[in-house]
């Protein structure tokens, strides 16, 4: 194993932009197990009285999550909302065309807004523009967000719920540039009928953001012209493009893996390009906007093409997608994490998908146990140390040739500073096999001092947690190095996650 060097320089002068509490995003989607056995499972030894289980509930506030994107998803683009409103043994049940499973409707939108309650997060709902449109989105803000005095607001009434539940951000249906998708629409089709459906949802509430469907990923063939094409019709109804990115290594050479620890740098890369194609076509327009990014579904994901993973069609809530992370993985997703970071003038809001079980940094068994996976952990450090401000560093790092993204950085590097002036500094280092011995030079800041060092790295890649051994990956606290004239050393092992928590001595004394 060669060691290698890098520096990475952090000034807390140099602010790339406020990071929104947004950021902070999940997403639950009707799919497999998410919603049922995932956060809710009545019976659960447990679940709370309506159903929804308190072990989630505690794993989903420890890990700070600040908005949920809600139904869906594929799932949403063949849903009747008002399937899972009123009384529940009067909702139908229904097939899900999404994913070929049983809908049972137990879970709604009552009581989603009332789970959100208890995990002190607030929602971002999805309508369906597969195949329905303007006036079943436009109820559905009435039902949601109006004080009453209409055929939905007043059905909301009927139903329990006087107070409009308030929800603030809408996206207008879900990848329908996707032929996976319920009711695909080409990209003109798409921006004509969301424009219309905002501008009606608009007239019910004025105050609601928007978000119009970017690009299921960067490699659709219709990337960054359907961007372009949707944005035509909608840049002044809507006040986010959203962004959609999976990453898993595509196949098991050591190319395939190099290229997946490089996940980061693809990301970079496709924020910088919709930031492009959507300030085009501010200018095109002659507009005074200038949209943001809702980059509302992102993770590592390995069963790409395998939904059904042998389970039988037509059940309810079969194991689909239930990806185990490994600390690889969790690496990987630190790096994401620092590429939403290092955008966050621009990037803000983000949803990592999905919450439970679907590729997710939170698994169940049904009727058993909840646990952390190994991706947990990085999401939960980012989300605590994103409060204030995004830092742009300046890192000197060792190639890594990847075969889809030429040279990368095999350092990579994120910076936050707090409220309370205190920065820190998110490093992963990409390397299958290198370690690196890494300087951090420390400016602007008047005595420095290491308050914390946190290390996610195991001699095992592949290491997991499981239901039997739900403890096997966990972040190391090391300890702190010292500053020496505003410069420390970190060793950096290869496939490794880093947290470095410092405080300037001077500025609290100060303060």
């Amino acid at each position: 194993m060669a060691v290698l060097t890098s520096t990475i320089t952090v000034d807390p002068a140099y602010v790339i932009g406020e990071i929104d509490p947004r950021m902070r995003g999940s997403f639950v989607e009707h799919l497999g197990r998410c919603v049922y056995t995932g956060i809710y499972e009545p019976g659960h030894t447990t679940a709370d009285g309506d159903g929804f289980r308190f072990d989630v509930r505690d794993l989903t506030r420890d890990l700070g999550v600040s908005i949920v994107r809600y139904p869906g998803g594929n799932f949403v683009s063949g849903y009747r909302w008002e399937d899972g409103v009123g009384p529940r043994e009067e909702r139908p049940t229904k097939l899900d065309l999404a994913f070929q499973s049983i809908e049972t409707n137990a879970v709604g939108i009552g009581e989603f807004m009332a789970w959100t309650r208890t995990v002190g997060a607030e929602a971002m709902m999805a309508v369906n523009l597969g195949t329905r449109g303007v006036e079943e989105a436009a109820a559905l803000v009435e039902y949601c967000n109006h004080p009453g005095g209409g055929y939905w607001s007043d059905l909301r009434h009927r139903h329990g719920r006087a107070d409009p539940y308030g929800i603030g951000v809408w996206c207008l249906g879900n990848e329908l540039d996707g032929p996976w998708q319920i009711g695909r629409k080409p990209a003109r089709e798409y921006g004509i009928l969301a424009a219309a459906a905002g501008a009606a949802m608009r007239r019910v509430d004025p105050s609601i953001q928007l978000v119009a469907c970017g690009s299921s990923g960067r490699r659709m063939a219709t990337y960054a012209a359907w961007e372009a094409e949707v944005l035509e019709h909608t840049y002044e109804v809507v006040d986010y493009i959203s962004v959609h990115a999976y990453h898993g290594p595509r196949g098991d050479t050591r190319a395939d893996y190099v290229d997946f620890m490089a996940a980061g740098a693809d990301m970079d890369a496709m924020i910088t390009q919709v930031i492009g194609t959507s300030d085009y076509v501010g200018a095109k327009l002659k507009s005074r906007k200038r949209l943001n990014l809702s980059f509302d579904e992102w993770n590592v994901r390995h069963t790409h093409g395998t939904w059904r993973q042998g389970h039988e069609p037509w059940t309810v809530a079969p194991p689909l997608i239930e990806d185990t992370h490994s600390v690889t993985d969790a690496v990987v997703v630190g790096s994401m994490l620092n590429s939403l970071l290092r955008h966050a003038d621009r990037v803000t809001m983000s949803c990592f998908a999905q919450l439970v079980n679907i590729h997710a940094p939170i698994r169940t068994a049904a009727g058993g146990p909840a646990w952390r996976q190994a991706s947990y952990y990085p999401m939960q450090a980012v989300f605590a140390h994103s409060q204030g401000q995004s830092i742009r560093l300046a890192v000197e790092s060792p190639p890594m040739t990847t075969q889809s993204y030429g040279d990368v950085d095999q350092v990579d590097a994120a910076a936050t500073r707090d409220e309370d002036g205190s920065l820190t500094v998110f490093v992963v280092n990409r390397s299958l096999d290198d370690a690196v011995l890494s300087d951090v030079v420390v400016r602007a800041m008047g005595q420095p001092h290491v308050t914390e060092h946190v290390l996610l790295h195991d001699d095992d890649p592949d290491a997991t947690n499981t239901h039997d051994h739900p403890d096997r990956v966990r972040p190391r606290h090391l300890d702190p190095p010292g500053l020496d004239g505003g410069r420390l050393q970190v060793m950096l092992p290869p496939r490794s996650w880093q947290m470095i928590r410092i405080v300037d001595d001077a500025g609290r004394r100060n303060a």
